[in-house]
């Protein structure tokens, strides 16, 4: 049997979205990752920090906060 591919990984490093060490908001796995940018999710305050660093340097740092990456994932589970 294939293993079915991880949609959301930490845009840094490859972690997977369910990993244990993988920073959740207030530490509920049910309420989606800690961190996140327009280009995916982050898994701790490292990665965070690490890729801000990256876009101060190639100067492509967005200028409002990205839309919640699961809101639509779980929109469904609201009605």
């Amino acid at each position: 049997m294939l293993a079915r591919p991880e949609r959301h990984r930490c845009i840094e490093c490859g972690k997977a979205f369910g990993s244990p060490d993988f920073a959740y908001h207030e530490g509920i796995i049910e309420n989606g990752p800690a961190y996140w940018t327009d280009r995916g999710v982050l898994c701790s305050a490292e990665c965070s920090l690490s890729h801000h660093r990256k876009r101060v340097a190639e100067g492509t740092l967005p200028d409002k906060p990205a839309p919640d990456p699961f809101e639509s994932d779980f929109a469904f589970m609201r009605d």
